[in-house]
């Protein structure tokens, strides 16, 4: 078995983060690892917004904005403290361009694709990831707090830093549970 198979068989979310996060050369490396995901056209169709420190509170600060009409304080609180879960949260935004022959979609799947390109290179560097959507990546007072424009989504938001206790390992399904084949 090739190392990148062994790596991605022992690939695991890590919910438990904390400082350091990655510095600026892994980041640097990490984002052009992203920058190599299947591409049609060559569009980029793709965008990361890189939130540490301060960034950190405001972005908990806007989470907890969404739910303005909401009474239920806990509920404000925990999305508040969401992004201090982590060092740094890297925000994955779709950017799709106009394309006669590429399909929003497949941007968008291109966005996602880097996404995960760029969660795997951070692992790889020895930092411990966890990729989170939940309704703030959904919300247009967060697109819009962020400066999204009205095209682009979020993928999702790349919590990282050093893993302080890995998690158990996760039962992973057999290969027949979710794979066939067809012959027409």
């Amino acid at each position: 078995m090739t190392a990148v198979s062994e790596f991605l068989l022992n690939r695991a979310s890590e919910p438990r983060l904390e400082a350091p996060a990655p510095d600026s050369a892994t980041l640097e490396r990490a984002f052009a690892c992203a920058a190599r995901a299947p591409d049609h056209a060559l569009l980029r169709p793709w965008r990361y917004l890189v939130i540490e420190g301060e960034g950190l509170k405001a972005l908990g600060d806007l989470f907890a904005s969404t739910c303005a009409n909401n009474s239920d304080e806990q509920a404000i609180e925990k999305l508040r403290k969401a992004p201090l879960r982590a060092p740094m949260v890297i925000v994955g935004i779709a950017s799709p361009k106009p394309h006669p022959k590429v399909p929003e979609i497949e941007q968008i799947m291109s966005a996602a694709a880097g996404m995960s390109f760029l969660e795997l290179a951070l692992q790889e560097a020895g930092f411990g990831v966890m990729w989170r959507t939940g309704s703030p990546a959904y919300h247009t007072q967060v697109h819009q707090g962020l400066g999204l424009s009205e095209k682009e989504s979020i993928v999702g938001f790349l919590y990282t830093g050093t893993v302080s206790s890995a998690k158990p390992p996760v039962p992973r399904p057999e290969t027949p549970d979710f794979v066939q084949h067809w012959n027409g």
